[in-house]
């Protein structure tokens, strides 16, 4: 119970006792009237600290004036601030048996005290059982609404520091996710860049015009690879991930390079993910990447299976490096992107030269 509902129940009682006593013919002396009310309305502003013991007080202090004739109506009412501060205080249960007790006894001394008639004590009596019900079922009502209001907004307060500690993981997984992309785009760029270079310097002076066309597919990959990058920030700001519709364009990165590469597509197109989709993409470049840096190949087959609920992608090439490839950061990093998606990845040896499966699993909402 707050100070301000304490402070105007204290005032309400002050002057619902003398009015309420007019009103019902229980007193009109003011002199009576005003000195009840004063003290009742202490009770109540001592009862934001002791709401059972203000509520005994006061129902043993009307109970005492009613049986000294001080007052002639109310057992209960006169009450009502001090009871509905004890329910208010979660003591509902205590203030059912408090008005009870009140109401049982005013009911004896009604009945075998003052011999008063049988109709006369159940309508006064009745009354006061009846204000007793309602001011106790109001009081219980707004306590739970506060109740539910105040469990509203700590469930709200939780949703949202679940919230920022979810947004917070994801801009963690964010990070990573760039760093594995700027590998990815890095390691595939200066592998390219690589190969045409040592062409350029080995036809530097024998043939300078094979020369100067490497160095000119070297800056074009260059020049890709800085959109890439641009492309990563675009990734945080707008959403924008690799499309498979893009691996054309990095195959044609890779047979500038020096390496046969054909791309097979089994199955019907399916809306891949973009997430699923970026994996994807990933997965081919980085095994490329390797290809070229690594395995020595002269030539590399990409196949891309489509069913309803996955994609199956499979790099092989005919390498005689294989053995060289480790189960680096950029093969580590396939892994863990595509584990994310709930897929698998296996890497090593093939029959010839070096394979690379992933199973990705697409998961419709």
């Amino acid at each position: 119970m707050t100070k301000n509902f304490t402070y105007v129940a204290s005032a309400l009682t002050l002057v619902g006792v003398p009015a309420g006593l007019a009103v019902t013919g229980g007193n009109s002396d003011p002199v009576m009237t005003s000195s009840l009310a004063v003290t009742l309305a202490g009770l109540v502003l001592a009862a934001r600290r002791w709401p059972l013991g203000s509520l005994i007080t006061t129902l043993l202090i009307v109970a005492a004036w009613r049986s000294s004739y001080l007052i002639e109506s109310g057992w209960l009412w006169p009450a009502t601030a001090a009871f509905v501060a004890v329910v208010l205080a979660g003591r509902l249960r205590a203030a059912v048996v408090a008005g009870a007790v009140a109401l049982f006894f005013g009911l004896n001394w009604d009945w075998v005290v003052t011999m008063q008639p049988s109709d006369h004590v159940f309508a006064h009596v009745g009354g006061d059982a009846l204000w007793f019900g309602t001011v106790l079922a109001g009081a219980s009502a707004y306590r739970n609404s506060q109740r539910w209001r105040a469990e509203v907004a700590q469930r709200i307060a939780r949703d949202e520091q679940q919230r920022e500690i979810e947004a917070r993981r994801r801009r963690a997984e964010e990070r990573v996710e760039i760093a594995r992309d700027l590998h990815d785009v890095v390691s595939h760029t200066l592998a390219v860049v690589g190969v045409h270079l040592n062409v350029a310097l080995d036809a530097f002076d024998a043939e300078p015009d094979e020369a100067k066309a490497s160095l000119k597919l070297a800056q074009e990959v260059r020049a890709k690879a800085m959109t890439d990058l641009r492309a990563l920030v675009g990734v945080l700001r707008e959403g924008e991930l690799p499309a498979l519709e893009s691996l054309d364009r990095l195959l044609g990165q890779v047979r500038e390079a020096g390496l046969t590469v054909s791309l097979n597509e089994f199955g019907d197109p399916v809306e891949v993910p973009a997430p699923v989709a970026t994996a994807v993409y990933r997965v081919v470049q980085e095994s490329l990447t390797n290809t070229v840096r690594h395995a020595g190949a002269t030539r590399a087959v990409v196949t891309l299976r489509y069913s309803p609920d996955r994609v199956l992608v499979d790099v092989q090439d005919d390498g005689r490096g294989a053995a060289e490839i480790t189960d680096g950061h950029g093969i580590a990093g396939m892994r863990e992107r595509v584990a994310a998606l709930g897929g698998a990845l296996t890497a090593g040896p093939g029959t010839s030269g070096f394979t690379v499966r992933a199973s990705i699993p697409i998961v419709t909402e």
